[in-house]
C-alpha cells in the first residue's frame, strides 16, 4: 500500500463508487464513501462483467468472491426471434479466459456489490448520506449532507448514477432523451426452466423492434431475463417500477416458443424506460470530477455500463496516485484517458439499439450476413475492449 496523503469523498455506493473506492483504498488513499440510501443495495438484476473489468476486481483480492457467486458462461449465442436460427456464436469461457487473462461472469447484481462491498471496511462507507452541495476551495472540497453532515476531502467524486446530484452541482441539469425503447426485467427459478435443457451462454434473440436476452445469475439458481420492445411514450427513468407479465408476453406475441416459455415462468416482471444522453463536453472541475453514470451513462446493448465504471475507478486512481499534489491536472489526466473510450461504447451501444431491432428484410438479411461471416465477438474483433487494463497508464507497464 503506498502512503498518498490525500484523502477521497466517493459520492454513491453503488458497483462504481465501491469499486473506485476499492482501488483507491488499495493504493494508499484516505477513501469514504457517502450513500444516500440507509443501506448498500442494487435494484435490478442480472450484470455481466468481461474480462476488462474482472481483471480489475481479481486485482482488487475478488478472485475467490467473484468465482463463488458468479456464473462462467461458456459462450455467446445471437439469435433470429421467430425460428431460432443462430445468427453467430461465439466462445467466452476458457476461451475468452486464455486470451485475455480474466474470466467473463454473469451476476446478480446485488451479488457483485455484496463481494466489491466486502474489501471496504465499515466505517468507510456510511449510508443516509444524501449529498445537498459541495463547494471547492481551490486547496479542498467541502460537501454538506442532507442529513446535517459536513465533510472536508481532498478529492470528490461523484459516482452517484444517471440522477447525479454532483453532476448537476458542476454543469447543471441535463435532458435525456426517451430512446422509445422500454425494457421488462424478471429472475426465473432455474428448475422451472429445467425442461428447456438451457446452455450456460449469454443469448439474445433479434427482432423487429424488440430484442430478448437471458442468462443464469445467482450461481445458476435464477435465469435473468431482459426483454426490451419499442414504445412510443414514456415519462419516469425508473428501474423498479412493476410490470404485468401479460403486457410482455402480448408485446413478444409471435416470438420463439423459448422467448414466450421464460418469460411465462416468472412470478414478477419490472420495467423500465431507455433513456439516452450526449456525451458530456468534460467530466472534472479542480477538484471534483465525475465516474461511471454520472458522466457516461450508456443504452445496455454492449453490457458495459458497469464494466466502464470499474474501469473509471482503476484509471482514476492511477492517475491520483501520480498526482504528485497537483489533484486538478490528475483529474484532467483521467478524463482524457477515460473520456474517448467511454464515448465510443456509448455510441455503439446507441447504434445496436437499431442494429438489433431491424425489420425483416433486405437490411435484416443484409446484418444476418454479415454476422454469419464477420461477426464481432470474436476473439480478433473484441481485443480491443476485453484487452485493455485500465489501472496501466500510457507509458507504464503492469
Amino acid at each position: 500500500m503506498t502512503q498518498t496523503g490525500l484523502s477521497v469523498a466517493v459520492i454513491g455506493g453503488g458497483i462504481g463508487g465501491l469499486a473506485a473506492a476499492a482501488s483507491l483504498l488499495q493504493a494508499g488513499f484516505d477513501v469514504q464513501v457517502y450513500e444516500q440510501a440507509g443501506a448498500l443495495s442494487e435494484i435490478g438484476a442480472g450484470i455481466q462483467i468481461s474480462p476488462n473489468g474482472s481483471r480489475i476486481l481479481h486485482r482488487l483480492g475478488l478472485a475467490g468472491a467473484l468465482a463463488h457467486r458468479g456464473v462462467r458462461p461458456v459462450g455467446v449465442h445471437q439469435r433470429r426471434w421467430d425460428d431460432g436460427r443462430t445468427l453467430q456464436r461465439a466462445p467466452l469461457g476458457e476461451t475468452v479466459e486464455r486470451a485475455f487473462g480474466a474470466p467473463y461472469f454473469h451476476f446478480h447484481r446485488a451479488d457483485l456489490l455484496a463481494a466489491i462491498a466486502s474489501v471496504l471496511p465499515g466505517e468507510r462507507v456510511h449510508v443516509g448520506h444524501r449529498l445537498v452541495d459541495a463547494h471547492d476551495h481551490g486547496d479542498r472540497v467541502e460537501a454538506r449532507f442532507e442529513n446535517g453532515a459536513q465533510i472536508t476531502a481532498d478529492v470528490l467524486i461523484g459516482a452517484d448514477g444517471i440522477h447525479s446530484r454532483v453532476r448537476q452541482i458542476l454543469f447543471g441539469g441535463d435532458k435525456p432523451r426517451f430512446t422509445g425503447c422500454v425494457a421488462y426485467r424478471g429472475l426465473v427459478p432455474a428448475e422451472r426452466l429445467a425442461h428447456l435443457n438451457l446452455e450456460v451462454t449469454s443469448n439474445s434473440w433479434w427482432g423487429p423492434g424488440g430484442h430478448f436476452v437471458h442468462y443464469y445469475v445467482a450461481g445458476g439458481r435464477l435465469m435473468n431475463f431482459v426483454a426490451v420492445q419499442e414504445e412510443d411514450s414514456w415519462t419516469s427513468e425508473s428501474w423498479n417500477e412493476r410490470g404485468e407479465v401479460a403486457d410482455a408476453l402480448r408485446l413478444f406475441e409471435g416470438w420463439h416458443s423459448q422467448v414466450r416459455t421464460i418469460i411465462g415462468a416468472v412470478d414478477e416482471t419490472f420495467k423500465w424506460a431507455l433513456f439516452d444522453r450526449e456525451p458530456l463536453p468534460r467530466w472534472s472541475v479542480g477538484r471534483i470530477t465525475l465516474l461511471g453514470d454520472s458522466c457516461h451513462a450508456m443504452l445496455p446493448f454492449m453490457a458495459q455500463g458497469a464494466v466502464q465504471s470499474i474501469e473509471d475507478g482503476a484509471t482514476l486512481t492511477a492517475c491520483l496516485v501520480q498526482a504528485d499534489g497537483d489533484v486538478p491536472g490528475a483529474l484532467a489526466r483521467y478524463e482524457l484517458l477515460r473520456k474517448p473510450r467511454a464515448t465510443r461504447l456509448q455510441e455503439m451501444s446507441r447504434h445496436n439499439k437499431t442494429r438489433f431491432h431491424l425489420p425483416d428484410g433486405v437490411d435484416q438479411r443484409n446484418r444476418d450476413a454479415q454476422m454469419a461471416t464477420a461477426g464481432d465477438r470474436s476473439i480478433a474483433a473484441i481485443g480491443w475492449l476485453y484487452a485493455h487494463d485500465a489501472g496501466v497508464l500510457p507509458g507504464a507497464t503492469a
